[in-house]
């Protein structure tokens, strides 16, 4: 990775709350590289990919409809552990080399990191049942 000089202290607790909220549209990469970062902008065309989808396949399922932008928000939600998880010195020489202070992450990191854990866990595990479903039995049980 290469180091962003930045005089702005960029949070690691703000960045893995992002991703874990808005992480299906990038917010996390536009908080942290800015409007440059190509990862951000293959979040943003998972908008344009589902509704693409949804307009060659009228007739396809729902699931399949949704699926660039379910995909965009489970990789969001393992960027928010992958942020989360960051020592704060790897954090620091990574986005905070030009700020002149130190990062302390303490206790609300954690809950970010759980509620991720939970819910991109079951997501994952929903996403993979259903496409298996659809794949294998037509949907025939859901």
């Amino acid at each position: 990775m290469t180091v962003l000089p930045s005089n702005r202290h960029k949070n690691k607790t703000i960045a893995a709350l992002l991703a874990f909220l808005l992480g299906g549209v990038g917010m996390q990469r536009l908080y942290l590289r800015g409007w440059r970062d190509p990862w951000l902008w293959l979040h943003l065309t998972s908008l344009p990919a589902a509704w693409l989808v949804a307009q060659l396949a009228p007739q396809a399922d729902g699931f399949y409809k949704l699926l660039p932008v379910t995909l965009s928000i489970l990789a969001g939600m393992l960027q928010a552990l992958i942020l989360g998880l960051t020592p704060d010195e790897k954090w620091d020489a990574r986005y905070n080399a030009g700020s002149g202070r130190q990062s302390d992450t303490r206790w609300p990191v954690a809950v970010v990191l759980v509620a991720s854990m939970m819910i991109g866990a079951g997501g994952l595990i929903a996403t993979l049942s259903r496409l298996f479903d659809l794949l294998y039995t037509g949907g025939a049980y859901g």
